[in-house]
């Protein structure tokens, strides 16, 4: 066999490993095509409700708002003047959307110094754990993805603070957030077994 046959294969190999699909899923507003044409989110999903309580529905209505299901999510850039570079509006990166900082909290709590955001298992891991801290601290259910993502997107004492209430715009995506997580809910009750 020749070289380049033999690289030609070794590459294509590498390549079917899976390790840069982060492109988005089709029909995001069906939760059973989602994860039919995802079962490693499923799967991942699963794992963290196990572990943290946190719902599938809860999980999937939150990583739509965040990042649309895309792996290599970035927060868009900031510019000078409308044309000079200055930079990502924050740190956020991944599934999750989760900053830097947060992100090695979760690292460090979790002894998972290996966990990355672009990774579906990592990413639902972390929210499950931040979702968990945030029931434990506010008494927030698991189930109530509007008060859920409100604690996550603004953090937990700008909740407790509300700070959110000031912003109506964040107010609605929490609204949205909450009714996606029921459609969500009431869809997965249709394809998963045991509903």
């Amino acid at each position: 066999m020749s070289r380049l046959l033999r690289a030609s294969i070794l590459l294509l190999f590498l390549a079917s490993c899976g390790g840069g699909n982060f492109s988005a899923p089709r029909n995001l507003d069906d939760a059973c095509s989602i994860i039919a044409q995802r079962p490693s989110y499923l799967a991942a999903m699963q794992a963290t409700a196990r572990r943290w309580g946190v719902p599938v529905y809860v999980q999937m209505a939150t990583l739509y708002e965040e990042s649309k299901f895309i792996g290599n999510a970035r927060t868009p850039h900031r510019y000078a003047l409308g044309i000079i570079p200055m930079g990502r509006q924050s740190s956020a990166y991944g599934y999750s959307q989760a900053l830097d900082s947060t992100w090695d909290d979760y690292r460090q709590d979790q002894n998972r110094f290996g966990a990355r955001r672009d990774n579906i298992r990592d990413a639902t891991d972390f929210m499950g754990w931040y979702m968990d801290g945030s029931t434990q601290r506010l008494g927030i259910s698991k189930t109530d993805a509007e008060s859920q993502y409100l604690a996550y997107h603004e953090g937990r004492n700008g909740f407790a603070n509300g700070s959110y209430r000031a912003k109506g715009w964040l107010v609605a995506i929490g609204q949205q957030v909450g009714a996606r997580a029921a459609t969500y809910g009431s869809q997965l009750q249709t394809c998963l077994p045991g509903g």
